[in-house]
């Protein structure tokens, strides 16, 4: 009998997931494994953790919905901790597979795990199998090879939206034959040398990690209360849950996919409107494939001070105490404290309020812009890597920016996105220190 292992990443989901689809197409037996890999919670080169408290939780969290998930499927998920390059490997020889199925990965340090895991795995004979999950439009679709895509996000776009056609999804298993797999031994926030963190009742909305709960999310911002039909207009809100659609640490962790998002976004506007709301949330999708596509041509360009443009910036050097002002939320400009405060406290910050405090690390404190980067890699709960660092590098102006020079000024933004200072006063106001 020939058995499998599908290897689970940021893939935390059964529906329209190719790894898993094509694993149980092609074998007889399939054995889901997780590898909590000890090199996601070390300390970074730049002082803070790679993961935090909060995406920590979320992570444990999706791990147990997929093993009940998995178990009501007849099978279940091994979950084991340290080196991918040698757990797998481990796995592999137990139950004698010889095939790994795994997402692709494109981002430097992912790519390198890969190569090893996959050394490791021809030295035992056995293939490792790779597929692309984590986008709207596939890599193979696109109307240009990676090196050819565009530095300038419009000009992708407009190719894209002329020249290709989103995939559809992969059909959610039914049942999974796997040998006997024992209960998940899922460690605690506590074991990974971190704190379960605090619930806060400011908190723009409780994420829970899982794709059950990226279910509900989805089913509640279509069709439960139709805040997709306003999406435009309300996105760069900045409090409340339903300003925009809070997919990002469901999409981040895979407990859900682009694709699957897109498919329910046509059905409502099949069934209820088509609108330039319900166009922009697939707008948004293309940044996530974009960054993703930037990832895999420059690969670790992105992790470099001049970024992908070779461009020196001018700095204070590294001075640890704007820094930490920054980080704690003490610089004494109220918008920018007030949205540092939210992050530390909730791991979450509003897409305005991450522009704003990444424009005014680089541009008025003047520092290397990837302290900023890596803190964000820490602390946010919906943290993806081509996300985070094309972002940041955006901002940067290293990045892929046309402009190249975008200062955002802090006092109009506040007073544009803020301007009864009602956010500014849920984070600020005297209950400020709870939770810390």
């Amino acid at each position: 009998m020939k058995t499998a292992i599908v290897w689970f990443k940021t893939d935390l989901r059964i529906a329209d997931n190719e790894t898993l689809a094509k694993a149980i197409l092609q074998n007889d037996n399939v054995v889901p494994v997780y590898c909590v890999d000890e090199s996601h919670f070390a300390v970074s080169a730049y002082g803070f953790r790679k993961t935090g408290n909060f995406r920590a939780q979320f992570l444990l969290e999706s791990l147990a919905d997929l093993d009940a998930g998995l178990r009501a499927l007849g099978s279940g998920l091994t979950i084991v901790s340290g080196k991918p390059e040698v757990e797998i490997p481990k796995l592999v020889q137990q139950y004698n597979a010889r095939r790994v199925y795994a997402k692709r990965e494109v981002a430097y340090e992912e790519k390198q795990t890969e190569a090893l895991v996959q050394a490791a795995l021809w030295k035992l004979g056995c293939e490792l199998l790779t597929f692309s999950t984590s986008t709207l439009y596939h890599a193979e679709d696109l109307p240009f090879s990676i090196k050819d895509i565009s530095d300038v996000f419009t000009n992708f776009r407009k190719r894209i939206e002329h020249d290709a056609v989103v995939r559809g999804t992969f059909d959610t298993p039914t049942a999974i034959a796997s040998p006997n797999i024992a209960p998940a031994s899922i460690p605690t926030v506590e074991s990974l040398g971190l704190q379960k963190p605090k619930p806060d009742e400011r908190s723009a909305i409780r994420f829970k990690g899982g794709e059950s709960e990226a279910l509900k999310r989805m089913e509640h911002y279509f069709f439960g209360s139709d805040a997709i039909a306003t999406y435009k207009e309300t996105r760069n809100g900045m409090v409340g849950a339903d300003y925009s659609t809070k997919f990002s640490a469901w999409l981040a962790m895979g407990c859900i996919s682009p694709r699957l998002v897109y498919e329910e976004l046509q059905k409502y506007e099949r069934s209820r409107l088509a609108n330039e709301s319900t166009y922009w949330l697939t707008f948004e999708l293309l940044w996530r494939d974009y960054f993703r596509f930037m990832m895999k041509k420059y690969q670790s360009k992105f992790f470099r001070k001049t970024g992908i443009r070779d461009r020196e910036l001018p700095l204070n050097g590294n001075d640890d105490a704007l820094l930490q002002s920054w980080i704690n939320g003490e610089t004494g400009v109220d918008f920018i404290d007030a949205n540092m405060f939210e992050l530390r406290i909730t791991g979450f910050m509003s897409n305005r309020g991450r522009q704003n405090v990444a424009s005014y690390l680089c541009h008025e404190l003047k520092l290397d812009w990837r302290y900023g980067a890596a803190y964000f890699e820490q602390q946010l709960i919906d943290y993806d890597v081509c996300n985070n660092w094309g972002n940041w590098a955006y901002v940067a102006g290293v990045g892929n920016d046309p402009r190249g020079n975008r200062v955002f000024n802090i006092e109009k933004q506040a007073s544009d996105y803020d301007k009864d200072k009602v956010y500014r006063k849920l984070w600020l106001g005297s209950t400020k220190r709870n939770g810390l």
